[in-house]
């Protein structure tokens, strides 16, 4: 079952003809905290990314997002970015998990807030 989704499948990790370039063409350049492997091709014109389980593109840090898109040539590993003592450590997005941002007052909430700031219209 696990050849079958590996073979079929892109969204899990990588498929078998993405892993087969990757052995062919690719060299390490490295690795992020979550395990995602960051590869280029000799020449350094293609990049990619073999993802850690879910392949999910706001996983990718800012550091590695801009490497990967050829803003900058030394990959992280080289090259880190200056961090400023404000900020905080990458995730990814929680949009539409349990864990997304759920504001005061709004539905989602185990018990929301009642709404008391207008009158509801009753027809005549």
């Amino acid at each position: 079952m696990k050849f079958l989704l590996r073979l079929l499948t892109w969204w899990n990790t990588s498929t078998l003809n993405t892993q087969f370039h990757t052995w062919r063409h690719g060299q390490r350049v490295g690795e992020d905290d979550q395990g995602n492997i960051f590869y280029q091709t000799r020449d350094g014109k293609r990049r990619w990314v073999i993802y850690n389980g879910e392949t999910e593109a706001s996983r990718i840090s800012p550091d590695w997002h801009g490497w990967l898109h050829h803003t900058w040539n030394e990959p992280p590993t080289e090259r880190p970015l200056p961090r400023k003592a404000w900020e905080k450590p990458h995730a990814e997005n929680p949009t539409g998990t349990p864990d997304a941002y759920v504001p005061a007052g709004s539905l989602r909430r185990p018990e929301p807030a009642q709404r008391r700031d207008y009158d509801a219209w009753q027809p005549e």
